[in-house]
Order: structure tokens, then sequence, then C-alpha cells
């Protein structure tokens, strides 16, 4: 698993290297309080978006993550941002998650399609054998989207997070592993069509 920088485009979307000339583009996207409200880390300034991407560059030099840039291929505006984490080079196995879209832009084909193409290069560039997705019990839009790209629901770790705020999260665990990637690709596939 060689894990670079890398841009990932589609037809609706360009996930492109995070770097700190993404701020003020991320913060525009990133600005709606309830885009924080499920996650456990919450942005409400620009400075707080400077924080988040410099803690996400600290972790990919580290070599734990790699993030993205989510950029609108039709306008070239940046409308969020997602990432590989979690990397388990020794067990081919990532985490897609770190995932927030502009309000509006939510509910189109660029959170699919991101999905799409990080998996696509997840199971067909780095040969994983396991692609994670993690969210909090009490966010039903997430836990929805998540199940609408393919991933099956393998169980809930209670008590397993402490937001900002001091709540305290229960996360559910999805997964897409190696062998059923071939039928979720499909079905990512005819959404796309249909976009």
């Amino acid at each position: 698993m060689n894990i670079q920088p890398v841009t990932l485009e589609g037809r609706f979307v360009v996930l492109a290297p995070l770097t700190m000339e993404h701020v003020q583009g991320l913060w525009e996207a990133g600005s709606d309080p309830e885009i924080w409200k499920f996650t456990s880390v919450e942005v409400h300034s620009v400075e707080q978006m400077k924080a988040y991407i410099e803690a996400a560059l600290t972790e990919q030099s580290r070599g734990g993550s790699l993030p993205f840039a989510t950029i609108d291929a039709g306008s070239g505006q940046v409308v969020g941002s997602t990432r590989f984490g979690s990397i388990a080079r020794e067990h081919r196995r990532v985490e897609i998650g770190w995932t927030f879209v502009s309000p509006r832009w939510q509910r189109t084909a660029i959170n699919t399609e991101a999905k799409y193409l990080m998996l696509r290069h997840a199971f067909e560039v780095w040969q994983c054998n396991r692609v994670e997705l993690k969210t909090g019990s009490t966010n039903v839009k997430s836990r929805a989207a998540i199940l609408r790209i393919g991933a099956k629901e393998e169980g809930t770790l209670r008590q397993h997070m402490i937001n900002s705020t001091g709540f305290i999260r229960d996360t559910v665990y999805y997964s897409v592993i190696r062998g059923e990637w071939p039928e979720v690709k499909a079905g990512l596939e005819r959404k796309l069509l249909r976009a």
C-alpha cells in the first residue's frame, strides 16, 4: 500500500490532496453548525478550521491518514472534506471518514461519487481487504448514507467516544470487504448513472 497524496477525479467530484490553501473554502463549506452536531470535533471559526486541517496534515505526515478537499467538478468550488484514516498497512485495512459536505451539496451525487472513488482506490489500487466506516448511533442521516453506498453494519461500540461538548457517543461500525466490492461497485455505478 503506497499511501501518497493523490487526486481522485470523477464526473461530479474531484478529491484533491488537502492543503492549508483550502482553509477559506472549507470554512465556507463547513460553517453551518449542523454539520458538526454529531462529530467528535467541532469547527465554529476559521481558526478552528485551520487547526482541523493542520491536525489532518500532521496525521498524514505520520502515515496515518490521507485527507482530501472535496471539490465540485463543475464549478471548482470546495464543498467539504473527507479522508482515509486508521490506515493499517499490515492488515490491508483503511477507514473512510472525517467527511463533511456543505448542506447545499448534500443529497447530490457529490458524496456518492466521492465514496465510489475512495472505495475503488482502496480496493483496486491499494488492494485492501477491508474498508471501514463509522458514525454516531444517533446520526440517522449518516447511518442511512453509509448503508446506501452498500456497506454492511457490523455492530455498535457502546460509550466509544467523547465529543468536544462532553457527549458520550455510541459508535456504529460498517465495512465493505474485498469480496463484496464488485457488487458494491456495480450498485454505486448504477446510482451515478442516474445522477
